[in-house]
């Protein structure tokens, strides 16, 4: 009998799946070119195990603008720097004020404190606001000099003793977790009438997860607290300057906006990689960088690792700081070799 009961109740889901699909693609505006879209699943099928090459492959076929039916999600896809400055910095305002968000980024109401996912609006831009003035100015960077310099050795010893130990650095698991549940494919985000399901569970994991981090981050944050009441400490990192605004402008800012300032994902593998533009673009040829203009910071849309716009990461004064010290410490810091049995030409380039 339930057999039978999972079999019907399946073949019904799937009816009503597909009239629901049938329904919310009538008077649907004019897209531009894309594959045509298979009953219920739309396109999904085309997008293979590796999406961001996949798409590349089809704007090949499709053009430069694109449109995907990702389940009950209509996507337009853009494969040019053009196209891509257009979007991104002429029409900014129209295209950055609505975020699409994955179902996994709503555990804890993660987006709803988080520069990356709140849409544009009063919070945002405080939130903004407030990151570009105390953290992330040139200023700000400057005084904290010291306390990075400080990070980069413990990194430099850190790594020495894993070499010692012959261990591999590993990201906390916690972390790890996150990032997994946050790219696996959530049919969620696809079909979200089954929201309320979590047929796969990644809501539910991802929930858990951050909610680790979290605690872990509400440890910190009241350690420091108890720390200053005790003993005045003079402290000045990022930190203590989030709770001083805090303390000045509760109205504003509270520890939910502290604790969601630590995940922010970008990807924008396939602008980068145009062949129109790069010689070569999937060969690693880091000299290809030497002799170009090309900068990081939004104005060169063929070169965008940090995105552009309004929305361009908060962070990219600080990371431009930040990875040509851990980069050239690591390597002068040590003697560096591939494992036991792997030649070079055996390692996988590709991504």
């Amino acid at each position: 009998m339930d057999y039978y009961t999972l079999v019907f109740g399946s073949i019904f889901s799937l009816i009503f799946l597909y009239i629901l699909a049938k329904l919310s693609s009538r008077g649907t505006k004019k897209l531009p070119p894309g594959p045509s879209p298979w009953p219920i699943i739309g396109n999904l099928h085309v997008l293979g195990a590796k999406p961001h090459t996949s798409l590349a492959n089809l704007a090949k076929k499709y053009g430069p603008i694109m449109s995907l039916k990702l389940g009950q999600i209509t996507i337009v896809i853009i494969s040019s720097s053009t196209i891509a400055k257009q979007v991104l910095k002429i029409q900014d305002q129209a295209f950055s004020t609505y975020r699409f968000i994955p179902n996994a980024i709503q555990a804890h109401n993660y987006c709803k404190f988080s520069v990356a996912f709140l849409p544009v609006c009063p919070q945002w831009r405080t939130l903004k606001r407030i990151l570009n003035k105390n953290i992330f100015s040139s200023n700000s960077l400057d005084a904290n000099q010291h306390l990075r310099s400080q990070k980069v050795k413990e990194l430099i010893d850190y790594c020495t003793k894993c070499s010692q130990q012959d261990s591999k650095v590993e990201l906390k698991e916690v972390l790890k977790n996150i990032i997994d549940e946050m790219g696996n494919p959530n049919l969620v985000d696809f079909f979200p009438i089954l929201e309320k399901i979590d047929l796969q569970g990644i809501r539910r994991r991802t929930t858990i997860h951050i909610g680790k981090l979290f605690k872990l981050f509400d440890g910190l944050i009241n350690e420091r607290l108890e720390e200053n009441r005790r003993f005045q400490s003079e402290k000045s990192d990022v930190l203590d300057v989030f709770l001083d605004i805090c303390e000045e402008n509760p109205e504003e800012i509270n520890h939910n906006y502290i604790k969601s300032v630590f995940l922010v994902l970008v990807n924008v593998w396939e602008i980068c990689r145009d062949s129109t533009f790069w010689e070569d673009p999937l060969v690693f040829k880091p000299e290809r960088f030497l002799h170009s203009n090309l900068g990081v910071r939004g104005q060169d849309f063929e070169l965008i690792p940090f995105g552009v716009g309004r929305r361009i990461c908060p962070a990219l004064p600080l990371t431009l700081r930040m990875i040509p010290v851990m980069l050239g410490s690591l390597l002068n810091s040590f003697n560096w070799k591939l494992e036991a049995g792997i030649e070079p030409e055996d390692l996988d380039m590709e991504e």
